[in-house]
């Protein structure tokens, strides 16, 4: 009967790991967590760009549902529907009634009429504000075409089939982004189709 060697012995009782092959597949599994958590990241931001696009354009499409139907507001038919836009700050975008027939959007105007108390007791109603949307985080408006000196854009749709006023002809495009990232832009034109790109 033949004996094993002691080296054969010693390497048959340690059957574990060496510190080297440990420390390579941690390293691995670290690289690939780094490229996954990465990728997930940017995955994030894309899609929140892509929900905060999309609530843009069903916004759009409210104000131009709301001067179609040529809703009330406060108890009485009022004028057109708009939608503001700044790029300062550049969060925010505001849903309005255009009360004075100026196409724009103001914040202070007594225009407006408060008539839910009955069509004889009206009383002045001072902002054409009627709802505040606030983009996801990290997103801004970065470009608007055409755009003011003071960086801003109304887009009205006035009733009754609507008619779309904005300044300059034929397109408007607001355009959303995240910080360090790509874009993505809404077009509205004079007919009333609003797209995504």
């Amino acid at each position: 009967m033949e004996r094993d060697s002691p080296l054969l012995n010693i390497m048959k009782k340690n059957k574990g790991f060496t510190l080297l092959e440990v420390t390579v597949v941690i390293m691995i599994i670290s690289l690939l967590s780094t490229i996954f958590i990465a990728s997930y990241r940017e995955g994030e931001k894309q899609f929140a760009l892509k929900r905060s696009t999309h609530q843009l354009a069903q916004s759009l499409r409210k104000a131009q549902g709301m001067a179609l139907s040529s809703q009330e507001l406060m108890g009485l038919y009022q004028g057109g529907y708009g939608i503001y836009f700044s790029i300062t700050p550049g969060d925010k975008y505001t849903l309005f009634i255009d009360c004075n027939n100026d196409n724009k959007f103001d914040d202070f105007s007594s225009d407006c009429q408060d008539c839910r108390s009955g069509p004889d007791s009206c009383i002045p109603y001072f902002s054409e504000k009627i709802e505040e949307f606030t983009l996801e985080k990290g997103i801004t408006i970065s470009d608007l075409v055409p755009s003011s000196a003071e960086d801003d854009l109304c887009i009205t749709f006035i009733p009754p089939d609507p008619t779309v006023v904005f300044p300059g002809a034929g397109l408007a495009s607001i355009t959303l982004n995240f910080e360090g990232g790509s874009g993505k832009t809404v077009f509205v034109n004079k007919v009333g189709l609003i797209e995504i790109e």
